[in-house]
């Protein structure tokens, strides 16, 4: 008899959300599943933006020590949180299938887009893109799960905040007031969730790797490669997707100044036979337009 997988999830109600649906699709295998909620750094303080913490892997730190202690078998994390390089003796264990990548802008009625307005975003990527298309305007922090993010939008003054519209999905929180920006590229593997074990652990990685869907294992291995060999380590506004279409990797990214006002970017069509070092060379390509000064120049306003 196999053994009892604990799955570790942070416990706000979309990451229980999620470790839900993973306990949900392991029990349909034969296992038996313990869900075993903690809290994060990122949770615990939600007024300091997050790339004023200095922490890699703010949201999946306490889950990775939980692990490597052997207090939970699988965890399972909103896979554009996890750092592009996991740490020494996790595994990836499966990528779930992708939702909704696009980022939406709740609002409060009507957006006067042509006169001043207050946008809020704890996203460096989101504001330097809003800013990008509208500069006239003013973008404000906003930290906080998702049901407290929706709160402080409402309390508030501002016009509108920015969402990941799968997140809100998830778990039936959707307004009827929201506008989807598809002109925003997304964080490199948002929508996708994604499960990792301890790297020695052959039975917990057997049983979670059923769960793994092959073509957002593809493109979101892409966007993560695109990610690392452009940040260095660095909070950076950084935008990718890559999508599979009859055999195609269409593949899109973007670097951004903080204040939105310089943008590089590169776009590229690949086909399944052609994808070795894909995102590494589109990152390179940025690198070699500008991005290698306006990264160092990004690193040293942060």
């Amino acid at each position: 008899m196999s053994k009892v997988l604990r799955v570790g999830t942070r416990d706000s109600a979309l990451a229980l959300w999620q470790a839900t649906t993973v306990q949900q699709r392991l029990e349909a295998q034969g296992h038996t599943v313990e869900l075993i909620p903690v809290k994060s750094t990122g949770d615990l303080n939600v007024e300091q933006p997050l790339y004023e913490m200095g922490i890699t892997g703010i949201f999946t730190k306490t889950l990775d020590i939980a692990l490597l202690q052997g207090t939970i078998d699988l965890a399972v994390h909103s896979m554009k949180d996890v750092p592009t390089q996991l740490p020494d003796n996790i595994r990836e264990v499966a990528v779930l299938e992708r939702a909704s990548s696009i980022d939406i802008l709740v609002t409060k009625g009507t957006m006067p887009y042509t006169d001043a307005c207050t946008i809020a975003t704890g996203s460096l990527r989101r504001k330097a893109q809003w800013l990008h298309r509208y500069p006239h305007h003013k973008v404000v922090g906003l930290r906080g799960n998702v049901n407290t993010r929706l709160q402080k939008l409402a309390d508030s003054d501002w016009n509108g905040a920015i969402f990941a519209e799968a997140g809100l999905q998830r778990i039936d929180l959707l307004p009827k007031q929201y506008e989807s920006l598809d002109w925003m590229l997304p964080a490199p593997a948002q929508g996708a969730m994604l499960v990792v074990s301890r790297a020695e652990d052959s039975e917990s990685y057997r049983a979670g790797r059923v769960l793994n869907n092959e073509s957002t294992e593809l493109c979101t291995h892409i966007e993560r490669a695109f990610l690392r060999r452009l940040e260095g380590g660095c909070t950076a506004p950084i935008g990718a997707l890559a999508t599979l279409e009859n055999e195609q990797i269409q593949f899109k990214g973007v670097l951004f100044s903080l204040d939105g006002t310089s943008k590089i970017e590169v776009s590229r069509s690949a086909s399944r036979k052609q994808l070795e070092g894909l995102g590494e060379a589109c990152a390179d390509e940025i690198l070699q337009n500008g991005g290698r000064e306006l990264m160092n120049y990004i690193k040293s306003q942060l």
